[in-house]
């Protein structure tokens, strides 16, 4: 079959031929129907994460289950499911204190399975690979999904929507009448700003580096878009009472912006991280300040969400027209077009991709 490798840090990845192991006892093959490209295989593919190579990349897919190894009881063969690439064991100290996506077992950048056509051995990303024709995973992998909702909405429940939603429900918990800063307006900034209109925020800035980004903030429901620039904080207090936003949200990963979303929080409000970002990128911020401002400074890992419970609910909410993900997908590309798609992300164009499978 086939699938995007990438073969070294900062080398363009291609489209290659591999072999994936058979299925095993407890493992469910899955036929990929649609994968979105998200910014985290980006990070695998320019060296933000340290991954071994060669990476088979993608992990925010869905599809149909083909086959279902001995021992298989959450899923059957035709199933339509959802890739989930932090399954928890439900059985260390996280997991047990209702923390599954902390699970000492779950979220490694890189798994080994399967080999290039050459007998090479593969890796794949965050234990999936699913930028690819097929994929053999862990039956706690998938989550079963209605066959009503469509491919390219139920991929973008495994990653970007779960972990934008979640960092508003799940993480900041706003409630209605607060203000919300969401900083960087791609898919996982979008679902973010979206999630918090339906909370019921008063005030949704979407602040992002490009002016392009301005009508998808607004399809996506921000009341107010502004440019991550030298004028932003003033910009945002203008907005809300000289104070600064209840929940800066940090969607992009960095030092920089994380000290952005800092500034542009008020007294006492929450700075909310959610992007990953590089191990060497040291966020400095002043003794004096953290203890005079009072913000609380913390980080939301896969939404702070229990895939297995909010997967379906989210599909549910799409089916029955309370959320609407029409605004997330910009562009729809083949496996063959995946690294544009990868480009346009690195160049900050658009929100999702969908890479579409026959």
């Amino acid at each position: 079959m086939r699938g995007l490798v990438a073969r070294a840090a900062g080398t363009p990845p291609r489209v290659e031929r591999i072999g994936l192991p058979a299925t095993g006892t407890g493992q469910v093959r899955v036929r990929i129907r649609a994968a979105g490209v998200c910014h985290s295989d980006l990070s695998m593919v320019d060296g933000t994460l340290t991954t071994p190579y060669p990476l088979l990349l993608g992990h925010e897919a869905a599809g149909v289950v083909t086959e279902v190894g001995d021992g298989v009881d959450r899923v059957a063969a035709g199933d339509h499911v959802v890739l989930n690439w932090a399954p928890a064991c439900r059985s260390c100290w996280h997991c047990t204190h209702g923390e599954p996506w902390l699970c000492v077992g779950g979220g490694a950048p890189a798994a080994a399975r399967g080999h290039t056509v050459d007998g090479e051995p593969l890796h794949v990303t965050l234990g999936l690979g699913a930028l690819a024709e097929q994929v053999t995973v862990p039956q706690e992998a998938v989550v079963a999904v209605p066959a009503e909702l469509s491919f390219s909405d139920a991929a973008l429940l495994g990653c970007a929507v779960l972990t934008g939603v979640g960092a508003i429900r799940r993480t900041a918990g706003v409630r209605p009448g607060d203000s919300v800063a969401v900083i960087g307006i791609g898919g996982v900034g979008l679902s973010a700003v979206a999630a918090a209109r339906a909370a019921g925020a008063s005030t949704v800035i979407a602040v992002d580096v490009s002016p392009a980004k301005a009508d998808l903030a607004a399809a996506a429901g921000a009341t107010d878009f502004l440019l991550a620039d030298e004028t932003l904080n003033r910009s945002v207090r203008a907005l809300t009472g000289k104070r600064g936003v209840d929940h800066a949200i940090e969607c992009v990963g960095r030092a920089a912006t994380i000290r952005t979303a800092w500034r542009t929080a008020r007294r006492g409000g929450q700075v909310i991280v959610v992007g990953m970002g590089g191990r060497d990128d040291i966020v400095g911020l002043s003794a004096l300040d953290i203890f005079h401002s009072a913000r609380t400074l913390r980080s939301s890992v896969y939404g702070s969400s229990d895939p297995d419970r909010d997967v379906p609910e989210l599909a549910r909410a799409v089916l029955d027209g309370t959320l609407d993900l029409g605004f997330l997908v910009t562009d729809r590309a083949t496996l063959d077009e995946a690294p544009a798609a990868l480009d346009r992300m690195a160049r900050g164009e658009g929100a999702r991709t969908v890479i579409l499978f026959d």
